[in-house]
């Protein structure tokens, strides 16, 4: 009987071992998926990689005869009532040098609507080179009643991008922005997509 009770007693430890490595697997699980998203969005800035730009406080102290030309775009979700549009189609600026533009964002509606922005550039190989100094992106912007505004973005393409061969062919880079009504599916999934790129 007690070598009964002792394999009974026995077995019952390793069931409770086993249900612990189970649960501490579980946690482990959910605290990597918790925090992929972020380990992602840093990994993304870090390298470019789907085209994430850069964020820079200040601008470089070196400016290069290359020339790019950087193209803006814009794009409103259907469920956002916004009219949104770049000032201006493009502009040239050389490596290194401050590029300046704006946005232009009216609530068509007669009541206040907030909505936040994403952004990428193309070629996606030029998002380690492409900075942000200024940009409203990943904001929430909420314009009143008919309320335009105007968006300002501050960059400038990083100079180290004439010392890389893959970049030799590119002479145009365009920065598009999507806005979409804040604290939607729509942008749980747009959000979803530019960190899974």
């Amino acid at each position: 009987m007690s070598e009964k009770n002792d394999i009974h007693a026995e077995m019952s430890r390793k069931n409770a071992r086993t249900g612990l490595m189970v649960l501490g697997v579980i946690l482990a699980m959910a605290g990597l998926s918790y925090a992929s998203v972020p380990l992602y969005d840093a990994f993304c800035r870090v390298t470019g990689f789907g085209g994430t730009t850069q964020t820079a406080e200040s601008l470089p102290d070196t400016v290069l005869d290359r020339v790019v030309t950087i193209k803006f775009n814009a794009d409103t979700h259907r469920d956002l009532p916004w009219y949104f549009k770049p000032q201006m189609r493009e502009i040239d600026v050389q490596l290194g040098q401050k590029g300046v533009t704006a946005f232009t964002a009216r609530n068509k509606t007669n009541k206040p609507v907030t909505g936040t922005a994403i952004y990428n550039v193309t070629p996606l190989k030029v998002g380690k080179y492409f900075h942000k100094v200024q940009c409203f992106c990943f904001d929430e912007q909420t314009l009143a009643a008919n309320e335009e505004v105007s968006m300002p973005v501050l960059f400038f393409v990083d100079p180290k991008m004439a010392e890389d061969p893959n970049m030799d062919d590119v002479k145009t880079i365009t920065l598009s922005y999507s806005f979409f009504k804040a604290e939607t599916q729509e942008l749980d999934n747009a959000l979803e997509g530019f960190y899974n790129q």
